[in-house]
């Protein structure tokens, strides 16, 4: 059969996926904390303005804070209960950012609201966005990036294709593959929305090959008619990545430095268009999401529907997980950070939370780094075609800017191949990461220093 027909990428790696623990286990709801702690700026753009105060009562799905802008999402009540404060909490990287506080009212049967219901057929372009940015949705692949935003439409970028991630080729995650399996209607809803917002004509499901039961079973769901094809891809991470998914499927490059959109192209996660079709007719926020818990430290692996804002730290001890004694990463193991605190919260671009036991993980600080030999491993291995022994160079000598002006670092989107495939452990990626901000830090600087010049000689001619 056609749909069976596997494409596929050159580069990335085969690295142990460690799916087999939570990927036949159903979703599961985890119990609601005492505390949920709401970051206004868990997703890219302008962080969302909050409208409660203090010792206000909120109710579970009650809008709490607005978009501030078009590239900004709201956020809803995930319980209901108290507003005890908004203030700065910890994030999982460490660092503090302004968030709502709200301690959850005990014995509430924390039903949500009900919204008001949208008649989605009868909806125009802008009605449906708006609909789509009041509902608070954004990447939940884990980029967290606005829904709404992808589906405005551009008269200069028309889309011609809706290219709908199920790859979920992240090492131990399963979150994407429950939902394909659990939530089909929702899936196949929220992709004919999509369609509809932007006035595209023809979507496309890319699954891994290691998911052929999540591929049957939307299969089996689609109408003979419907504008929705399902393709299989070969499991090669990081196949999930939107340019690499762009040229399996369609054979086509992305522009460097240029988005999908730039050549037709829509891109939308699985798990994101599912809760899409969920949510838009009934006219309700996202509150929730399902959140994949494994790993060597994991006793109760699985699949866990969470409300937003709940600290890890309740997750680990709801499960008995002694987080003393773990290393703990949020997202997949390839590109997730490492936990540096566990007042952090699940938010919307929680996909994971890996924990494992400090003699099963490496830690890369403690590694021993050899001079690169010079084998290749790394350059094979690079999904984007870069150089990465030769950028490593480059960074050694910390010449950020050649890296990126003649040696294409901005196309890096940091999959951590190249570290991965090093015999040498040299930490290639770390070091990307490290010059990539040091470019935008002298770019800013740059740009600062070019208005100060500017205003000064505007002055300057006005004293004149």
């Amino acid at each position: 059969m056609q749909w069976l027909k596997r494409f596929r990428f050159k580069g990335g790696i085969h690295p142990r996926y460690h799916k087999d623990r939570t990927s036949n286990r159903p979703i599961k709801r985890l119990p609601f904390p005492p505390i949920l702690i709401l970051p206004l700026d868990q997703h890219i753009g302008a962080p969302a303005e909050a409208i409660v105060r203090p010792g206000q009562e909120v109710h579970r799905g009650e809008l709490i804070a607005t978009a501030n802008g078009f590239v900004s999402a709201p956020i809803h009540a995930p319980a209901t209960g108290i507003v005890k404060g908004i203030e700065l909490k910890p994030t999982a990287r460490g660092s503090l950012t302004k968030s709502i506080v709200i301690e959850v009212q005990r014995g509430d049967p924390q039903e949500a609201l009900p919204g008001t219901p949208h008649d989605i057929d009868n909806m125009d372009h802008d009605e449906l966005v708006n609909a789509v940015q009041d509902s608070g949705l954004a990447g939940l692949g884990g980029a967290a990036f606005p829904s709404h935003v992808k589906l405005k439409k551009n008269i200069a970028k028309q889309a011609e294709i809706l290219l709908v991630n199920g790859c979920e080729c992240e090492p131990y995650l399963t979150t994407d593959h429950r939902v394909m399996l659990e939530q089909p209607d929702d899936l196949i809803k929220g992709i004919k929305y999509a369609l509809s917002a932007t006035g595209t004509k023809r979507a496309i499901i890319g699954i891994e090959d290691n998911k052929i039961d999540a591929a049957q079973t939307i299969r089996q769901q689609l109408n003979p008619g419907d504008p929705i094809e399902v393709k299989l891809v070969m499991t090669r991470y990081p196949q999930g990545a939107e340019k690499l998914l762009v040229k399996s499927l369609l054979g086509k490059e992305v522009p460097e430095g240029g988005l999908p959109i730039d050549i037709g192209v829509i891109i939308h996660n699985v798990g994101t268009l599912a809760q899409m079709g969920k949510l838009l007719p009934a006219g309700q926020g996202l509150i929730e999401r399902i959140v994949t818990i494994t790993g060597t430290g994991v006793d109760k692996p699985g699949n866990y529907k969470i409300p937003l804002g709940t600290p890890i730290g309740f997750v680990l001890d709801t499960l008995g997980i002694d987080s003393k004694k773990e290393s703990i990463i949020l997202g997949g193991p390839m590109m997730g950070p490492a936990v540096g605190s566990l007042e952090a919260p699940v938010t919307k671009g929680t996909s994971g939370i890996l924990v494992f036991h400090e003699r099963s993980f490496i830690d890369r600080e403690h590694v021993k780094v050899y001079p690169c030999i010079k084998c290749g491993r790394c350059v094979d291995a690079c999904p984007m075609r870069l150089n990465p022994a030769q950028l490593g160079w480059l960074a050694a000598n910390r010449d950020y800017a050649t890296m990126a002006e003649k040696h294409h670092l901005n196309n890096c989107f940091e999959c951590g191949c190249c570290s991965y495939t090093c015999p040498s452990n040299i930490p290639l990626v770390q070091y990307f990461r490290i010059a990539k901000v040091s470019n935008r830090e002298q770019i800013a600087k740059q740009k600062k220093l070019d208005a100060e010049a500017k205003f000064e000689a505007t002055a300057e001619e006005g004293t004149e």
